[in-house]
């Protein structure tokens, strides 16, 4: 039996695909502990892991999230959490620290404890032609001044000297397929392209079996405030297209769409996997764990970035033929309707989304990432 300790930056895309994993172990016979904070306690627990709570309870995210904003807070937050940490891990002695590849208090710690430590990349794996997107914003006083705070009081053999956005580990675990990464070949054999994590989620009374056909999904995110007037030109422009039309809203409140036509469903929050199995269209802002997710399905794309990679998410479907793309300036109801129609009758976009779906699911998903740490772990 092995002890993992798992540590991530508590945010949903970063915490999801790692709970099918740990979730996984655990039914392995492993002990798991996992840092988090209180949000994301209640589906930790449920996984099977030991909860172990950062100080300083839910903390906001940098405002607004640009790369310097993002390097700062991870430089801050290592300060400020990583006595915590290390207490509560000296007394847990685990085998294997998991850490988020942004995590720096995750590899610290492991570097600290002398064990074994792995990364987990959410985004795509970085490299030359997909470039950390806190590289660039090292030269702040208040990252310098971190970053020799934590030189001088722990031991940081083998970080980035400055892009603690992006630290590697011997095993580097890649939630998605060779296929769907960028500059692949650029990426040696310590990063394992596991594919999508998707596992069991709580139940939700969502009514997936009443849909009608053809189901038609939007979704802007939980990070990025979705504008109600995006989220209303996408319900009216899909609803002449569907028999459904289902619309994520995340922190907008449904009721700010105003009315809708009969056949959309808008709820805050959906089982997203389940009605991507409906869908025969996703109007998504590109997050890496939802474009996984519609690769997993088999679901084309039309994808509308908000912000951080998205960007690159979406030109990477567009390019490889799963779907289109377009910026939030020019949403319509009338442009978003005209690609989305291009989406449903032209047969190439889902022959596309059909190839790279096969491709996620060889790449052998959470029980793929927990074969990868048994081994690790042994050595």
């Amino acid at each position: 039996m092995t002890a993992y300790a798992f540590l991530t930056v508590p945010m949903h895309g970063r915490v999801n695909p790692t709970l099918p994993v740990v979730a996984e172990l655990v039914r392995r016979g492993h002990t798991v502990s996992y840092h988090t904070s209180p949000a994301f306690s209640a589906g930790i627990a449920a996984a099977g892991a030991t909860v172990c709570r950062y100080p300083g309870g839910d903390q906001p995210l940098p405002d607004p999230p640009t790369p310097a904003t993002l390097l700062a807070g991870l430089a801050s937050t290592t300060v400020r959490v990583l006595p915590a940490v290390l207490a509560d891990l000296r007394a847990i002695r685990p085998d294997v620290v998991v850490h988020d590849a942004a995590c720096p208090w995750g590899a610290i710690a492991a570097r600290e404890l002398g064990v074994p430590a792995a990364a987990s990349y959410t985004t795509f794996a970085f490299n030359r032609e997909v470039r950390s997107p806190t590289r660039a914003g090292w030269a702040q006083r208040d990252v310098l001044r971190s970053r020799w705070e934590l030189r001088r009081r722990f031991g940081t053999r083998g970080l980035p000297l400055f892009d603690l956005g992006n630290i590697p580990e011997p095993l580097n675990l890649v939630y998605t397929s060779r296929m769907f990464q960028p500059g692949v070949e650029d990426c040696d054999a310590s990063y394992r392209f596991v594919g999508p994590s998707i596992g069991a989620r709580p139940s939700d009374p969502f009514p997936v079996g009443a849909l009608a056909d053809p189901v038609l999904y939007a979704s802007l995110g939980t990070v990025f405030d979705a504008a109600p007037h995006l989220l209303r030109a996408f319900a009216t422009a899909l609803a002449p297209l569907g028999g459904s039309v289902v619309v994520a809203t995340g922190q907008t409140d449904p009721a700010a769409l105003g009315p809708l036509p009969a056949n959309v469903v808008a709820r805050r929050f959906v089982p997203q996997p389940e009605v991507l199995d409906r869908a025969a269209l996703f109007v998504t802002h590109g997050g890496m764990n939802s474009v996984n997710e519609a690769l997993q399905a088999g679901v084309p794309m039309l994808v509308v970035p908000q912000g951080a990679d998205q960007p690159l998410v979406a030109a990477r479907v567009a390019t490889l033929g799963a779907g289109l793309t377009m910026r939030s300036a020019d949403v319509t109801a009338e442009s978003v309707r005209a690609l989305a129609r291009r989406l449903l009758d032209e047969p190439r976009f889902r022959g596309a989304a059909a190839t790279l779906r096969a491709a996620q699911i060889e790449a052998g998903g959470y029980r793929r990432a927990a074969d990868e740490l048994e081994r690790y772990a042994r050595g």
